[in-house]
């Protein structure tokens, strides 16, 4: 019975574990389990994504710690404990298969001298930058984790662990919340975090009048019209962009080959209850603000970028409105379309043996970015939150991980992986926004400062996560040099609109309060300019 358990389509179960006279010894059965679809695209070229996982905590970071608790929590997980065998190009299916894990090669901490460094941050952002030059050893189960014994400042910690691992282990979401699975709160060491979940929409009472039951039901219709129609034209879009529809060829758009390219990793944090008073006041929800920001940086990095430079006085100053008309930009988002259990469940699936599902069930969202200077910065997150009203009333990542099935079942992978390849090749960008822990949290016992997910291997030349933590959110940037070679200042345009938007919204009086609020330091200024972004 314990067999067909494991192999019902996406659970799995952990790898049974025994501890004896401080030996552990493995039972691990013989048992070989194919790559679903999703997985196997990317081991085919040009598509071969490794996620980062970077987590900064306020101690040293104790390796003796960590050896002794990866064993019996993250190696518990199947896919951490096998490797991949089979060669496609002779018709061998790719399959994973238990093996013993060598810590010692897993476990990566390189000798640091920190009097000879200059900038810790800077050390660690090429330390990052060298990493995405290299792939993981598939000889060997494809994940590492990189022990930075350093002090940084510009985000304070006392240590950075880098986790890396290849996308086809799961999907992103699925990944960081196994990693915050192997977390505890500071409060309450035997408690996983606490993740913020929406809320269910209330019940239709039993007690409301028939003409109110009525519309009722003529509203049901219309949103069944809608979510319909809304469907077939993203469908109808995402095939177009898979043939021939090619986002605005700008700064930022990578060229051919940008896939096999490193990455320079920068990240900032900012005050996540900045984002929330901006999600109140315009009735609006944390995504909204993060995409309206993130549309509003990305205009003000382009119009800079593309801005033809005139003379005034002898100063050289850029044009206000640089930007093309009609500018298409457009941002791949990758949507887990498998229930998840939680990070509860993950937990159990590492502690209490128990099963959890999991896999790279992934959907397509094409998510449009309005692009343009406006004067009045609330427009960004009107229009976002347009946009992303509009996507939530579709069941586009459904249907896109539908046609992706079915082009795996009947023309196969090279195809299917093509098809992908297209999709991203014709956009700009990746984007996300991941809801962290409520509370403070410790890795292995360290408390965590910050954590900061990202990729690299991506068909874009540019990706922007928002990772959420406590009352911070951090934006992390993962970027093609060539096509972005000042990725800092593309960050800070961001967060500097976050400061613009939040000062229009108390200046204009959507929010209680008499006095404009500004950052801390240098920032004081802005509270005198909402104007133009």
């Amino acid at each position: 019975m314990e067999g067909v358990m494991r192999r019902k389509k996406g659970m799995i179960k952990p790898i049974e574990i025994t501890t004896t006279t401080g030996e552990e010894q493995e039972k691990m059965e013989e048992e070989e389990e194919p790559l679903s679809p999703g997985s196997v695209i990317f081991h085919r070229p040009g598509f071969n994504i490794h996620i980062l996982a970077i987590m900064g905590c306020m101690t040293p970071i104790n390796l003796e710690v960590v050896k002794a608790k990866v064993p019996i929590t993250l190696l518990k997980h199947p896919r951490f404990s096998s490797v991949v065998v089979g060669d496609p190009s002779k018709g061998e299916e790719l399959r994973w298969v238990r093996t013993k894990v060598d810590l010692d090669k897993h476990i990566i901490v390189p000798e640091i001298d920190a009097n000879k460094i200059e900038s810790p941050d800077k050390f660690v952002e090429d330390y990052i930058y060298n990493l995405s030059k290299t792939t993981l050893d598939k000889t060997r189960p494809l994940w590492d984790v990189h022990i930075l014994q350093l002090k940084t400042f510009n985000v304070e910690a006392e240590g950075i662990g880098i986790f890396r691992i290849h996308h086809s282990l799961g999907d992103g979401t699925s990944l960081i919340s196994l990693l915050l699975a192997l977390t505890r709160k500071i409060s309450d060491p035997e408690a996983v975090p606490t993740i913020p979940v929406q809320k269910k929409p209330k019940k239709i009472s039993k007690n409301d009048s028939p003409k109110r039951l009525f519309w009722r039901g003529v509203l049901a219709i219309w949103w069944v019209v809608k979510l319909l129609y809304n469907t077939m034209v993203d469908v109808m879009m995402f095939v177009a962009t898979a043939l021939f529809l090619k986002d605005t060829e700008t700064p930022m758009k990578g060229g051919n080959g940008v896939a096999l390219t490193p990455r320079r990793v920068v990240y900032k944090m900012v005050g996540l209850d900045d984002m929330k008073l901006v999600k109140n006041a315009m009735d609006a929800t944390i995504n909204d603000v993060a995409l309206g920001i993130t549309q509003a940086g990305v205009s003000r990095y382009l119009n800079r970028r593309s801005g033809v430079a005139v003379k005034n006085h002898g100063e050289t100053l850029e044009k206000r409105n640089s930007l093309p008309k009609h500018i298409r930009i457009r941002s791949v988002l990758l949507i887990n379309i498998r229930p998840s259990g939680g990070i509860q469940v993950l937990a159990d699936l590492m502690e209490k043996n128990a099963e959890a599902k999991w896999g790279n069930s992934i959907g397509y969202v094409l998510l449009p970015f309005s692009i343009g200077l406006h004067d009045d910065p609330l427009d960004y997150i009107r229009k976002a939150k347009v946009t992303v009203d509009r996507k939530k009333h579709s069941l586009e990542a459904l249907f896109t991980f539908s046609i992706a099935e079915l082009v795996m079942k009947f023309v196969g992978t090279k195809v299917a992986s093509a098809l992908s390849h297209r999709v991203n090749s014709h956009t700009t960008m990746c984007f996300s926004n991941l809801v962290g822990p409520l509370e403070e949290i410790g890795f292995y016992g360290h408390p965590m400062a910050f954590l900061a997910p990202s990729c690299y291997g991506q068909p874009h030349a540019l990706m922007i996560n928002f990772q959420s933590y406590v009352n911070k959110m951090t934006i992390v940037l993962s970027v093609d040099e060539d096509a972005i070679p000042d990725p800092h200042q593309l960050c800070d345009d961001i967060a500097e609109c976050l400061k613009l938007v939040k000062n229009a919204v108390i200046s204009q009086g959507l929010v209680r309060g008499t006095g404009i609020l500004t950052g801390s330091g240098s920032d004081a200024q802005l509270g005198q300019d909402v104007g133009t972004i």
